[in-house]
């Protein structure tokens, strides 16, 4: 998969491998060399190349949140993404490996700005730690080389998330599968938000956004689309045709 790329970068530390491979256009952020934990256009860093990644940024056209917290860091995508389409908005983003971190800041261009900060910790203990009505937007993408953590699927997590949250906060999750809509998650869901939406992405991850307050649906081809579209060049009313509600 990667043998067409030039390894840049590769570093162990306790938890395994990071290796960052150029290609020629994209940079890749991985674990293991199989899956891609992270991509961007080397051009445009703050840009999403994943499509599930870009899915997850949907909640900005129901919203303009003066709060993110970002659970898992990754190369610093969502991060980066949210500090260029919110001028005014503070980023917190949670990571367990400060080798991480640092591959995030020289090689994915992650900002160095006041309104971005990084917490190195486990993201339950950080959440935690979180005061209540905290953060507009709760963007999970906890994986592993291999994995998504299970942590995300626990109802002591989902609790902690809803409790962070502020009144009109939503919670993001990047799902390695579809659970079943009416298994034990989504009745967990249910219980701590109003509205539940889902986005099955073409590399199988679905993306799961839950909603504190009820809203009103966006057409595709709604102005604040386009709008957004001018800020963060995504095809935002592509992905917003494909998100279902619950």
């Amino acid at each position: 998969m990667f043998n067409k790329g030039e390894i840049i970068h590769h570093s162990r530390d306790k938890l395994g491998s990071i290796l960052v491979i150029d290609y020629r256009k994209h940079r890749v952020l991985t674990f293991n060399s199989v899956f891609e934990q992270s991509k961007i256009d080397r051009r445009y860093p703050h840009v999403p190349v994943h499509e599930y990644s870009r899915a997850m940024l949907l909640p900005a056209a129901f919203s303009n949140p003066q709060h993110v917290t970002i659970l898992g860091l990754g190369g610093g995508v969502m991060a980066s993404a949210f500090h260029h389409l919110f001028p005014e908005c503070q980023v917190h983003a949670v990571e367990l490996r400060q080798a991480v971190l640092d591959v995030a800041r020289e090689y994915f261009g992650l900002p160095s700005s006041e309104r971005l900060n990084v917490t190195i910790a486990d993201a339950r203990n950080a959440l935690n730690k979180l005061p209540d009505a905290n953060t507009d937007i709760i963007l999970a993408d906890l994986y592993s080389a291999d994995r998504m953590s299970p942590a995300q699927a626990q109802r002591q997590f989902v609790e902690s998330c809803s409790r962070a949250l502020s009144s009109k906060g939503w919670l993001v999750l990047n799902y390695h599968r579809t659970p079943d809509a009416e298994g034990p998650y989504f009745r967990q869901l249910r219980k701590h938000f109003s509205e539940l939406l889902v986005f099955k992405s073409k590399t199988n991850n679905t993306v799961v956004y839950a909603s504190k307050q009820p809203f009103d649906a966006i057409h595709p081809k709604d102005p604040v689309l386009a709008n957004l579209e001018k800020r963060l060049p995504i095809d935002w009313s592509r992905l917003m045709s494909r998100v279902n509600r619950l």
